[in-house]
């Protein structure tokens, strides 16, 4: 299934508990929890363009599955990550934590897990 489209967070479950595992100091915890982000994907087989769109800020990140890829988190942090495919879920290791995105039902369904703690992020397709 094509992960190409826009979409808009929803729904966050256990954000604050899982920013406060990966040792997010709790100012910048505050200020992100109510973020209205958009996400935009560009897929082409295993090409992917991914791109949070936040107010007054857009990280956009290249990655083909399989291939060792550089990226940037949103602190503009730069690392090098394989993001891999398991089924129809592409996943990668982030250090701190795994990241796993997929489609279900039409929408984008994230997953960050770290010492026992998950963080899910869905969010509605726009466009």
């Amino acid at each position: 299934m094509s992960f190409t489209g826009k979409y808009e967070v929803e729904s966050q479950e256990n954000y604050e508990s899982f920013m406060q595992t990966i040792g997010i100091p709790a100012e910048t915890i505050q200020k992100g929890k109510d973020f209205k982000f958009t996400t935009e994907v560009v897929q082409n087989g295993d090409d992917f363009t991914w791109s949070q769109i936040y107010p007054g800020h857009t990280m956009t990140n290249k990655f083909t599955v399989g291939k060792e890829s550089e990226m940037e988190t949103m602190s503009g942090k730069k690392f090098k990550a394989t993001v891999q495919r398991e089924g129809g879920r592409i996943v990668v290791d982030f250090g701190k934590y795994k990241h796993s995105s997929e489609i279900v039902g039409g929408k984008l369904v994230e997953v960050s897990e770290a010492g026992g703690v998950s963080f899910t992020r869905t969010s509605k397709k726009i466009a």
